[in-house]
């Protein structure tokens, strides 16, 4: 990755690319994680056209390279300059799958990008040319004003403050709350770790797998938190909600947000069940974490994938996801078929509440 880091971080720099394909995102799950890595990069009239950062990884017969990190990142685009998106047109399927075949060939089967907006900020992906199928899960985002009234207008602002007034009324009425952005490294770990503690817990008692649970996993957040250089674009921060009074110092609510320019993504978030939960207080920190982005410039307030009724709450606009597989081998051709089968399997029974919930407990009994 160092050979390539300047023009890397070059690229980077633009709004329109994601910032799950920045360096330092990349770097952290690479130092933490034993995978092989492909660097693809191009030049276009000398100057760089594109970085696909990418993982191979092996699953029983078959090599597949996806985006670093692709289990924890939100929203992939590949990092490509303004230069060649306004080309990409000129840059057909066929053109695609021989410049893959010509960089990965000898180590990999199959291409499997997953999780690309096709649209975004009024572009078109580049890697649009090649056949997509719709992933099953989308993206919510809400579009901020520079304050909390003009973000609310579109929702029904009403509604929203008066739930937000009783929130407060009665965590007052305990004794008060602060709000906490962890500053100092040993603020920022202490919250990590009470946030993998919350979030082992509400798998177990949801009955699910916890994602969260591997040391390398651990790791790359902890390494993320790190890499805060300060000013408002950090890899990640920690928010929470931090109890007084009779239950002074106790953590209620936990999230992680990224930010690069004016687009926030929520990474995670957690609650202590235990802690009032006739208040909220999940609910009440994504006020107050919406109120920060606000009124510190970002545009762009991303709840991140997957569809659930708090985040519909918040959000007008859903952003479809799409997956793109690229076979390079015979073996990587029934391997592409049947990912997308896959794919179209899991938007099936993700329409169907029931069937899901229980796919949801056979897969936690599996994992344990």
């Amino acid at each position: 990755m160092d050979t390539v880091e300047r023009e890397w971080r070059r690229l980077e720099m633009d709004r329109w690319n994601s910032l799950h394909q920045g360096f330092d995102w990349c770097s952290a799950w690479i130092k933490t994680h034993d995978v092989p890595v492909a660097i693809i990069e191009a030049r276009l009239d000398g100057e760089p056209a594109f970085i696909l950062p990418l993982q191979i990884e092996r699953h029983s017969l078959v090599r597949i390279a996806r985006f670093i990190a692709t289990s924890f990142t939100n929203f992939n685009s590949g990092l490509f300059s303004a230069a060649f998106r306004q080309r990409s047109h000129e840059f057909h399927a066929d053109m695609w799958s021989d410049l893959f075949r010509e960089a990965l060939a000898l180590e990999v089967d199959l291409v499997s990008l997953s999780n690309i907006p096709i649209a975004w900020r009024g572009e078109t992906n580049p890697l649009s040319a090649l056949t997509f199928v719709r992933n099953q899960n989308s993206a919510f985002q809400l579009a901020l004003g520079p304050d909390m009234e003009t973000t609310l207008a579109p929702l029904n602002a009403k509604a929203r403050r008066k739930k937000y007034r009783t929130q407060i009324r009665r965590l007052d009425e305990v004794g008060g709350f602060e709000h906490v952005r962890a500053r100092t490294s040993d603020e920022k770990h202490a919250l990590l770790d009470c946030f993998f503690r919350q979030k082992a817990t509400r798998f177990e008692a949801a009955g699910l797998p916890n994602v969260f649970r591997a040391p390398e996993t651990q790791a790359f957040f902890r390494m993320l938190l790190d890499l805060d250089r300060g000013g408002n674009d950090v890899p990640l921060e920690l928010h929470a909600i931090r109890l007084k009074g009779q239950h002074e110092g106790a953590i209620a609510s936990i999230t992680g947000l990224s930010r690069k320019g004016d687009h926030v993504i929520c990474q995670f978030g957690s609650i202590d069940d235990r802690l009032f939960p006739e208040a909220s207080p999940g609910e009440l920190l994504f006020w107050l974490v919406i109120e920060h982005s606000a009124v510190t410039g970002a545009s762009i307030f991303d709840f991140g994938i997957g569809d659930q009724e708090y985040k519909r709450r918040w959000c007008k606009k859903e952003t479809e996801h799409f997956d793109i597989r690229v076979p390079l081998t015979g073996i990587g051709r029934l391997a592409a078929l049947a990912g997308t089968g896959t794919t179209r399997a899991k938007a099936l029974i993700k329409a169907r509440p029931g069937i899901y919930a229980f796919l949801q407990r056979l897969r936690a009994r599996s994992a344990t």
